[in-house]
């Protein structure tokens, strides 16, 4: 798998997110940025498992990622983070990436893996990034994909 091409399309899944009304639209990169607009989500830290069959068949990725919202209303902000980091509805995330997963039997990201599973959000805390607070969560995303590519 092409660590970068992966990152890259879970941040375009993400920006398919419908945050509430009056909200700023969600950003996104694959990558760590210098500084943030917020609401933003980014993808972080990755691991890396290789050779998880034999040959180099499959690889796989734990991709933590952060999403970030600006604290000018603290409680509104919050709101906002509930919304990203549930399970299901048009704020998802979790719902956003796991829709580039493709139809059953198809690759997911555009045939960039096997298959991605969003598996957990922690770190509900604040962040500071770049010299500026927010409100933020980590979301952890497995990705597997072949080894050889």
């Amino acid at each position: 798998m092409q660590i970068a091409a992966v990152r890259a399309a879970i941040a375009d899944a993400a920006r398919t997110v419908t945050l509430p009304a009056g909200t700023r639209k969600l950003t996104a990169t694959g990558y760590t940025p210098d500084s943030v607009t917020e609401p933003h989500f980014f993808t972080g830290e990755v691991a890396v498992d290789f050779d998880r069959t034999m040959g180099r068949g499959v690889d796989e990725l734990e991709i933590t990622c952060r999403v970030l919202v600006g604290r000018g209303d603290d409680r509104a902000a919050q709101a906002v983070l509930d919304a990203l980091l549930s399970g299901a509805g048009p704020a998802s995330l979790k719902a956003a990436i796991e829709a580039a997963r493709g139809a059953p039997g198809e690759p997911a990201l555009g045939g960039l893996a096997h298959d991605l599973r969003v598996e957990r959000v922690q770190g509900y805390r604040w962040y500071e990034h770049a010299g500026v607070q927010y409100v933020g969560a980590e979301l952890t995303i497995r990705v597997i994909g072949d080894g050889r590519t």
